[in-house]
């Protein structure tokens, strides 16, 4: 089983209901393993729980068990805007109903789900005691929902449930995304220049570098690894051979002043940026820096969360870079790990991180309801290469492919 894939690159599928429905014996039923405790009593699941499993034929996928949506415990409320935050960046949201059918709550919930185009199937569980109502299986049906009846008690329908959810799959989760296997051919040379400072993982690179080494020597690229002080060195020696130059973010002004103006450079996160969202998108937000005014509010959005350095790339390095740029006085908020903030109308900009720790589904999730609020995103590598007068030069190596 493979359960050591980036989670950025695991389908999110998550179990939500009512207290007491048999999301967590509907769980331990589609993986085969005790993932959550089972028992009579509502409300034994008070935090979301995550499972990495092996769904074939997609591959890994992240099952997240949830606190029930009905929960009235003194910290019940707090536990469902939890579960309702992991449904929100969900890829699937499997909603898991029993035989008594669905509440008015459910149906509300069941249509905002459709309304943020997620996609849902619902279970109707305990089909061993009696079966559903039919008019909420008729509900599910006139709304276009899968639904299913499901015992995870006696294992009846579970297989089924694993096949619906395939099905369900959104297709910009399947298709292969271009990361930089359509930029260069077999046998060429491809330098990527990666910085080992206080900033750097100790003992190994980080994940966009070692994503896109083996997205190259998948192409049987030729790849050279140097750090910024050693690539005139590589240039003299390799010269016009270099098709292309892959650099952290914060060398890339170190990095173009070492190359010649016919070798083609970008950065590792706006590789990523095309990777997980729309490159086109990003570049569209990173010029509202030209726009901005002395007051306005930029949104920091950091996927995952880290213990903050002194010269911390999000909470430091980038709004000191936009300061300097702007010449203004602006004001800096920050998001962390996997919230983002429902109110974006307050802000003029929102500048996201790398998204390593995204999904692709989640990361145009987050560009669509920027665009849905009427506010403009880009990410950490787009907006320093514009910051530094190179945005045009490491966006040349795509082309009109963005």
């Amino acid at each position: 089983m493979n359960t050591t894939a980036p989670r950025g690159e695991r389908l999110i599928i998550a179990l939500a209901g009512r207290t007491n429905t048999g999301k967590s014996s509907l769980i331990n039923a589609l993986t085969g393993q005790e993932i959550s405790i089972v028992s009579p009593e509502p409300g034994t699941t008070t935090d979301p729980v995550d499972k990495s499993y092996e769904l074939l034929p997609l591959g890994p996928v992240t099952f997240v068990d949830t606190a029930g949506l009905d929960d009235l415990s003194s910290l019940g409320a707090e536990r469902v805007k939890r579960s309702l935050k992991v449904l929100w960046r969900s890829d699937i949201t499997l909603f898991v109903a029993d035989q008594t059918g669905l509440s008015d709550g459910d149906r509300r919930l069941l249509a905002d789900l459709k309304s943020r185009k997620i996609p849902v199937l619902v279970a109707f569980n305990k089909g061993d005691i009696a079966l559903p109502p039919a008019e909420a299986e008729e509900f599910c049906r006139a709304n276009g929902i899968t639904c299913l009846r499901v015992s995870a008690l006696e294992g009846r329908g579970v297989r089924e449930v694993k096949e619906a959810m395939v099905s369900l799959v959104p297709s910009e989760y399947v298709r292969e995304n271009p990361l930089v296997g359509d930029l260069v051919e077999a046998g060429q040379w491809v330098v990527l220049v990666v910085p080992i400072d206080l900033a750097a993982p100790k003992g190994r690179l980080i994940l966009p570098q070692v994503q896109v080494l083996r997205d190259l020597l998948d192409q049987d690229a030729l790849a050279v690894v140097v750090k910024e002080r050693e690539l005139e060195r590589v240039v003299e020696s390799l010269g016009e051979e270099i098709s292309l130059v892959i650099t952290d973010s914060q060398a890339v002004l170190k990095v173009a002043g070492d190359l010649p103006e016919s070798v083609k450079m970008t950065t590792f996160s706006i590789l990523m940026a095309r990777y997980k969202g729309e490159l086109s998108a990003f570049a569209k937000g990173a010029e509202v820096l030209d726009r901005l005014k002395s007051g306005d509010a930029v949104l920091i959005a950091e996927a995952c969360s880290h213990h903050q350095q002194a010269d911390d790339i999000g909470r430091v390095k980038i709004p000191r870079w936009i300061r300097q740029y702007t010449g203004l006085s602006l004001r800096f908020d920050f998001a962390q790990g996997m919230d983002f903030p429902e109110s974006l109308e307050e802000y003029s900009l929102v500048v996201q991180c790398g998204g390593c720790m995204l999904t692709r589904r989640e990361m145009l999730r987050r560009i669509e309801e920027c665009r849905r609020r009427g506010v403009e995103i880009t990410n950490y590598g787009v907006l320093l290469s514009k910051v530094q007068g190179l945005l045009d030069r490491v966006m040349e190596p795509f082309g009109e492919n963005r």
